[in-house]
């Protein structure tokens, strides 16, 4: 990785890092509310809150359905901004530790509630997402290389590319990659209850 590269993902961390705090503490939760709340645990909050540990997928998704938000909600900043045009270069990329999963924010930021998440899934692997964490309205999975095993609830949806699923919502869901080579999808969602 570059040192540009390790920078920007220094910055998403500490960004993060007080976004959970920020967010905790606006509902005057403790670490164990939080860890009650989202099965997380209180050291593992601990660790992220001082940055001593990045938060897999499933971690992050946990506190961001606990605090009634989105993934995409949690990891940005908490500031509004009227910014139209969002570079390439300038997008947020975050990427779990654990299996590689990256996703990159490609909607600017003036182009809330609609927000597109780029996602790259690494070679057979697979991200589960408990169902606490969809709190976007509507939700769907546009495949654009490789293949995608969409398992929500009972139901399982094998994506090629161009096709696109409407999720459902309010149940567990995994993403799975079963091929030798990675696979891109986007993710369009809209955020926020008052949608």
């Amino acid at each position: 990785m570059t040192r540009q590269g390790e920078a920007a993902e220094e910055e998403v961390s500490r960004a993060l890092a007080a976004r959970v705090q920020q967010e905790r503490k606006r509902r005057n939760w403790t670490i164990q509310d939080l860890a009650d709340r989202s099965g997380v645990s209180r050291a593992m909050i601990s660790k992220i809150e001082r940055l001593d540990s990045s938060p897999t997928a499933v971690t992050l998704s946990r506190l961001s359905g606990a605090f009634g938000l989105s993934m995409s909600e949690l990891l940005l900043s908490g500031e509004s901004s009227d910014r139209r045009l969002n570079r390439h270069k300038e997008q947020q990329v975050w990427q779990d530790p654990a299996t590689g999963y990256t996703r990159r924010a490609v909607s600017p930021p003036a182009g809330m509630p609609l927000q597109l998440i780029e996602v790259y899934l690494p070679a057979k692997t697979k991200v589960e997402f408990p169902a606490l964490s969809y709190s976007a309205l509507h939700q769907q999975i546009w495949l654009l290389e490789g293949e995608l095993t969409f398992q929500e609830g009972p139901e399982r949806h094998e994506l090629n590319p161009g096709d696109c699923l409407q999720l459902a919502g309010g149940q567990d869901c995994a993403f799975e990659n079963p091929l030798r080579s990675p696979c891109r999808y986007v993710v369009a969602l809209i955020v926020g209850k008052g949608v």
